[in-house]
């Protein structure tokens, strides 16, 4: 059985490469980036109040604060805090954020457990590897059911990553994959609403997956078939061609981890492939928004039913979620500011007139790549200028991952300013965290980051 299988890796000795250790580094300082950002400007509001008001024994920490929770309930708020502005990373083979899901569980139950840094990196890598698995193996195939990959298989990831940090033996192991299978879901009903449910998906997988953990350590047991069938997770949730066996090909020699893509804009990921072509015309043939009279894009069809989806208004959206996953207001957004950031999103953002006219001058053909998917696709744009020429922009990737990584330096620039100020020591905190004796720096480190931006006024 798969589950088994993957659970007889996860707890037994991982010998992770020097180079996917740093990549899970790496995304852990971007996803501790993206949280303290969502602190800073109340992202997550809700999510943290409700898990205040679960509380339980003080065994791990809220982000960039000094409250201590029950790990489940941590896991609730910092999960949400990762994903709340849409800026953390994206595995294109799964289409799953996989920081989210990984970065709460591994957090919270090694704080709780009082694990060292190399215990957590460990955990963490074989967090990665299972929620890039497990959403690689069926291609666009949650999201054509209409559901969020990255809840579907973060259940998954964070009862691995808890599993592992508690100690728990191989068959405990598979009884909290089981466990977890049946917690697996989160409706992308948020695309036509403007709901704020997606941020929360990351809360709820990695909170799930906890209790999964727990339940098995406690004697609850979990169906081995869970990811085989019948009835397994890819038979009740999966649509179009899937590979379960694919989970556990290659593990321990291929990684991927290292094939995750870290995010240089808090936009939906399926967009930006388009929007970077949009820059490369801009950078290459040096006209401005108002000399732009139509764009054409061409946008693979798995990027287009998500993020060109005409049953709703694409050019005036109702809400910050909604502008994030609409590809003409994110390509007006660039065409008017020539960058996107997180204010390119706040209230007074989405409603600039300008921006909504771009984006009414944008359109698209819709042509699958061959054996590319969608987070992978190349970006093409054809812009006529008013004066009649045509110009055009190409990438071949969006940027940030695969053959075109974010460097160490535009990652540290990211964080910083998510956080708000330059972090030195936080920054060391967690690229050094494979030497730390514990969590105790990098937690303090966030709360520190967060009090000296709120001291001076940032």
């Amino acid at each position: 059985m798969i589950a088994r299988e993957l659970a007889e890796w996860a707890t037994g000795e991982i010998s992770a490469p020097a180079p996917v250790r740093a990549a899970a580094a790496r995304h852990l300082l971007d996803g501790l980036g993206t949280a303290l950002a969502a602190v800073r400007t109340g992202a997550a509001t809700p999510a943290l109040t409700v898990a205040r008001g679960l509380g339980g024994p003080a065994e791990s920490t809220i982000l960039g604060t000094a409250e201590r929770l029950g790990a489940s309930a941590a896991a609730l708020a910092n999960g949400t805090l990762v994903h709340a502005l849409d800026f953390d990373d994206t595995h294109a083979g799964g289409l799953v954020h996989a920081t989210a899901v990984v970065l709460p569980a591994a957090l919270a139950v090694g704080e709780e457990r009082g694990a060292s840094g190399a215990a957590v990196l460990t955990a963490a890598v074989a967090g990665y590897e299972t929620a890039c698995r497990v959403a690689a193996a069926a291609p666009h195939g949650f999201h054509a059911r209409g559901l969020h990959a990255t809840m579907v298989a973060g259940v998954f990831s964070s009862a691995v990553v808890a599993a592992r940090l508690m100690g728990l033996d191989a068959a405990r192991t598979a009884d909290a994959l089981g466990i977890a299978g049946s917690q697996a879901g989160g409706l992308l009903a948020f695309l036509g609403t403007g709901a704020s449910t997606k941020q929360l998906h990351p809360g709820f997988a990695s909170q799930a997956g906890i209790i999964a953990a727990r339940l098995a350590a406690a004697g609850a047991t979990g169906p081995e078939t869970v990811f085989d069938g019948p009835h397994g997770v890819y038979d009740a949730l999966a649509a179009g061609t899937t590979d379960p066996g694919s989970i556990t090909a290659g593990l321990g020699q291929r990684w991927e981890t290292t094939a995750i893509g870290i995010k240089p804009w808090p936009a939906c990921q399926l967009s930006h492939a388009t929007m970077a072509a949009v820059l490369d015309a801009m950078e290459r043939h040096g006209f401005t928004s108002d000399q732009v009279a139509a764009v054409h894009a061409v946008v693979h069809p798995d990027s287009a039913s998500v993020v060109c989806d005409t049953g709703r208004d694409l050019t005036r959206p109702a809400s910050a979620y909604a502008a994030k996953f609409s590809l003409p207001w994110c390509v007006g957004a660039v065409l008017a500011d020539g960058r996107v950031g997180v204010d390119t999103f706040a209230e007074e953002s989405l409603a600039r007139p300008e921006i909504a006219a771009l984006a009414a001058r944008v359109t698209w053909d819709v042509a699958t790549a061959p054996g590319v998917v969608a987070a992978d696709a190349p970006g093409d744009v054809t812009i006529t200028l008013t004066d009649g020429r045509r110009v055009t922009g190409h990438v071949d990737r969006s940027p940030g991952g695969g053959s075109a990584p974010l460097t160490d330096a535009a990652l540290v620039t990211k964080f910083e300013t998510n956080v708000g100020r330059p972090a030195p020591e936080l920054v060391r905190a967690v690229t050094e965290l494979d030497s730390a004796p514990d969590l105790t720096d990098l937690i303090r480190g966030c709360a520190a980051a967060v009090a000296a931006h709120t001291e001076h006024g940032d």
